[in-house]
């Protein structure tokens, strides 16, 4: 009679799971219990108690039985209207824009494939790429935090990248890049037959985007998410390019990935987008009397922002 012997779990996990995820963290998500919350750059306000009982009524009233299909159509169709898509583009959703980012990662994931992107910036480039066996190349910003023009047209050249980010406006330092550097970045990762993706997460806040050039350039996509916008709990993300670029993007997205709660609070949103927009009127009043607050204060350095955010230089205490 043979005996089973069990092996130990971490005798198992070392054998089945990947090396690299194994050194890993997770992407850490501190409680604030208690706290005032400006860790992850959220809409601060909530809903309006009358619109609180409207949503939650529209939402007893979806059918949760039944998988989301026609409301996705839906979503698309009136987020189209509210980003005033440009004619001959398409759009897709995400379970945010985390998702579209491994989404793009994973329909690039040609052997040798590269993406490349600013440093700092959103963590999610580096580790999207990594996790899909793709090589990721960091281009440090200057010390004010802008392009470093010279060195990403050499990465460009170098590794022709599948993927170029630039985040518009960057996270985590809220300014806008230069726009003429921002151009020839464009146009040099077009002569490598590589795609730029400009992520616009915080395009609330900020006072330019590139979502109506998108006809002038099929190899550009840009990516939002409606978390800045006030809908972080909803978790919804959307990309916007030329049709066949999208198609070929949406044939890795996971069937129902955005559910019917989701989309109908979507619905609901951007259906009281006055109210978001009011929100974010008074967050951009507030940066601007920080800005000044933090520029009469003597040592502090307070760079641009263009976001619901804002970089501070303090004084070495040394």
């Amino acid at each position: 009679m043979s005996t089973l012997v069990r092996q130990p779990l971490q005798q198992r996990l070392q054998r089945v799971v990947r090396q690299d995820v194994q050194s890993m963290h997770a992407y850490a998500i501190q409680p604030s219990a208690g706290l005032i919350k400006l860790d992850a750059m959220e809409n601060p306000f909530r809903l309006p108690e009358g619109l609180q009982h409207e949503l939650g009524d529209r939402l007893g009233r979806v059918a949760i039985n039944r998988y989301p299909n026609d409301c996705v159509a839906a979503v698309i169709a009136a987020l189209e209207v509210h980003v005033k898509a440009p004619r001959g583009c398409k759009m897709m959703l995400g379970n945010g824009s985390d998702e579209l980012i491994n989404l793009l990662a994973m329909a690039c994931d040609v052997p040798g494939n590269t993406v490349l992107a600013p440093l700092p910036g959103f963590v999610m480039y580096e580790m999207s790429a990594k996790l899909q066996g793709l090589n990721f190349v960091g281009v440090p910003l200057t010390t004010k935090f802008e392009l470093d023009e010279a060195a990403m047209l050499a990465a460009i050249a170098q590794h022709r990248p599948a993927i170029t980010y630039i985040a518009y406006p960057n996270n985590p330092t809220a300014n806008l890049f230069d726009e003429a550097v921002v151009e020839r970045i464009v146009a040099a990762v077009a002569e490598q037959d590589g795609l730029v993706v400009f992520d616009e997460a915080y395009q609330p806040f900020s006072s330019r985007t590139w979502m109506q050039r998108l006809t002038e350039h099929e190899h550009v996509l840009v990516m939002r998410t409606l978390s800045k916008f006030g809908l972080a709990g909803v978790r919804l993300g959307y990309m916007v390019g030329a049709p066949a670029l999208i198609d070929e993007i949406d044939k890795v997205r996971p069937p129902y990935n955005i559910s019917a709660l989701n989309a109908e609070a979507t619905l609901f949103a951007l259906q009281h987008a006055d109210e978001f927009a009011r929100q974010a009127s008074i967050l951009c009043e507030e940066r601007a009397r920080l800005q000044r607050a933090l520029a009469s204060m003597p040592g502090l350095t307070a760079f641009p922002s263009e976001a619901n955010m804002i970089l501070v230089r303090v004084p070495d205490s040394k």
